[in-house]
């Protein structure tokens, strides 16, 4: 398992998450978790999760080698509240 940066610019508001750390097993993997730890169900489209984007345009960018204890998912995410 590796730690990913994965980021958005398409969907700027306010109440979006515009970044995350996330643990997973490939980029492709990362592009697939929501930073919201309760979406474990997203499917990859922006619909009904107007606080994200679709996965095609999330950003992916590695930092690291996740420890072995880390599950898979989120680490830590960037919300902006408005």
């Amino acid at each position: 398992m590796f730690l990913y940066r994965i980021s958005q610019d398409v969907n700027n508001d306010y109440n979006t998450y515009d970044s995350a750390v996330v643990c997973a097993e490939s980029e492709e993997d990362a592009q697939m978790i929501h930073p919201d730890k309760d979406y474990s169900d997203w499917d990859g489209k922006c619909e009904p999760f107007f606080d994200w984007c679709a996965a095609k345009d999330v950003k992916v960018e590695i930092i690291g080698i996740a420890s072995r204890i880390l599950p898979r998912g989120v680490v830590v995410a960037s919300y902006n509240a408005g």
